[in-house]
């Protein structure tokens, strides 16, 4: 049965059916994480190459971001929920070929796979919210849970793989993943609505082209830069070719539409509106602070403050809970409280915690660090799912899917740029200051270790006698310190910046003022609404 739902309130089975969305959205944000845990057991069995590790740990996170456009803009043709369960499927098939790799050159193919498969789950799971929830508050709230799903997986996945890794081999990180895929195929169908263009076109594949090669090329230079401390040559290279074929595939879409016989992959109207060029901007700085701050964090639990993978894994579980707090309790409060004024409170809370942490040092300061943290993801979180909620209502619902992929792109660029660019700043202040402090009689061996990187600095010191060792550690340790504070207060002017942005663009409400009306040549022979089809 086919029919228009424009100002339906949803029921029991729409929120049901958010329940099953989140299934695919917590495996997708865990398999972010869950791997880098397995690195020396995948090591030890597959003795790859180093840069075959990298590739291995990175090429999942290359293809969810590069087609996350392309699939996004597919799932308005040919329907969200045909691609989330054709993704789901996929994806399970993928795990399980991954999990039983017998060589480094297996596994890399089988994450791409799993990459391009989970580039199908995450804006399908959004835009499917976008239709199911039709009345504006009813839409922020369901955005706010998967917000909420989105940090949980993110936080829970290296507890879990770390309880895996203790009992079984690395492969078992992977085949987590198919009773969950198993189980959103099997119920998808019967909780979740279908929905699609009611007049779809045919994808432009020289978009679809531009727009892949244009992202991965970033993220490749901005993770290149992260892993080698700073840009190299590799890095410009990538970076100029993103960039150029990135200019390539803005002006084609410029130039699709009326009168040129293709269809534009993005809308790019849709940038012409404050509210949701300001909410990308939004999204984008929170999580570029927040993927770098934590990046830097993670190593200080770990070499400064002494803890192991797991547990420093477990300290951030608080930040978590933190960031569920913050995503479930904007909604609820934006119904009585201006979004600007919440958006505001985010903003001064992340202020706060920053300026905390710009001072954070010694041994004792666990607590503070968890308590900072944990303020400034309750904060981010409710700027993350009100910027969100915003740029999905912004677009017509025949096209959601490219704005809710959109979305899912600025974050995934944002958070390789921010350890990228605020990590090499980090690495910039470690080495002057570690070059400054290190013990006479070091050997040579161990002062450039040192001067590399603290893990360096920490393998080195563990070879060495106490009456060095200690001194070394102390002088590596310090100068790390220094770094992560210089970060946190260029954080804080960060954060100053995108609330004078918020203040200038976010004033008008997503859905009185970020509609964007449909073109004439789409409002020929379908409705003002988007038709959806239940089975």
């Amino acid at each position: 049965m086919r029919h228009t739902i424009p100002n339906e309130r949803a029921g029991p089975r729409e929120w049901l059916g958010l329940a099953v969305l989140m299934l695919p959205l917590l495996l997708v944000s865990m398999d972010l994480t869950v791997l880098h845990l397995a690195v020396p057991a995948i090591s030890a069995d597959l003795r790859p190459t180093s840069s075959e590790l990298l590739w291995i740990t990175d090429v999942y996170g290359f293809l969810v971001a590069g087609f996350l456009v392309t699939m996004g803009a597919l799932g308005d043709r040919i329907g969200r929920r045909r691609l989330l369960l054709t993704g789901a499927a996929a994806f399970g098939a993928a795990s399980a070929l991954a999990a039983f790799s017998t060589s480094p050159e297996m596994l890399i193919a089988t994450r791409a796979l799993l990459g391009v498969a989970g580039a199908t789950l995450m804006p399908s799971t959004l835009s499917l919210i976008r239709n199911m929830f039709p009345d504006a508050r009813q839409r922020t709230l369901a955005i706010g849970i998967w917000s909420a799903g989105f940090m949980v997986g993110s936080s829970i996945g290296p507890p879990i793989g770390g309880v895996l890794l203790e009992h079984f081999w690395w492969g078992s990180t992977l085949l987590i993943n198919i009773p969950v895929m198993v189980l959103l195929v099997l119920v998808g169908p019967l909780l979740l609505p279908e929905f699609r263009d009611p007049s779809p076109r045919r994808m432009d594949p020289v978009s679809v082209v531009l727009s892949v090669v244009a992202v991965i090329s970033l993220v490749y230079g901005v993770k290149r830069a992260a892993e080698h401390g700073g840009p190299d040559a590799g890095t410009w290279i990538a970076a100029a070719l993103g960039l150029a074929v990135g200019y390539a595939f803005v002006r084609r879409q410029l130039r699709s539409g009326e009168g040129s016989g293709r269809e534009p992959l993005i809308d790019v109207r849709l940038f012409a509106r404050k509210a949701f060029s300001g909410s990308l901007a939004m999204v984008g700085l929170a999580v570029f602070m927040g993927a770098g701050v934590q990046f830097l964090v993670v190593q200080y639990l770990q070499l400064v403050l002494g803890l192991s993978p797991l547990e420093a894994a477990l300290v951030m579980v608080p930040q978590a809970l933190a960031g569920v707090v913050g995503a479930v309790l904007a909604p609820v409060l934006a119904r009585r409280v201006p979004r600007l004024a919440i958006i505001l409170a985010g903003v001064a809370t992340g202020i706060a915690s920053l300026l905390v942490l710009s001072r954070v040092e010694g041994e004792d300061a666990l607590p503070t660090i968890i308590a900072a943290f944990s303020v400034m993801f309750l904060g981010f979180s409710a700027i993350l799912t009100l910027a969100t909620d915003t740029v999905v209502a912004s677009a017509p619902p025949e096209r959601s899917g490219a704005a809710s992929a959109l979305s899912e792109t600025t974050g995934e660029l944002s958070g390789a740029l921010g350890i990228a660019l605020l990590g090499s700043t980090s690495t910039a202040v470690y080495r002057s200051e570690v070059a400054d402090g290190l013990p006479g009689g070091l050997p040579d061996t161990a002062a450039d270790a040192a001067r590399d990187t603290l893990g360096g600095a920490v393998a080195a010191a563990e070879r060495l006698p106490e009456t060095l060792g200690g001194p070394l550690l102390d002088a590596a340790r310090g100068a790390f310190t220094g770094g992560l504070h210089l970060v946190a207060a260029i954080s804080v002017g960060l954060v100053v910046v995108q609330g004078l942005l918020a203040v200038l663009l976010l004033r008008a409400r997503p859905d009185s003022d970020t509609a964007v009306p449909p073109r004439d040549e789409d409002r020929e022979g379908r409705d003002d609404t988007l038709t959806g089809t239940r089975s």
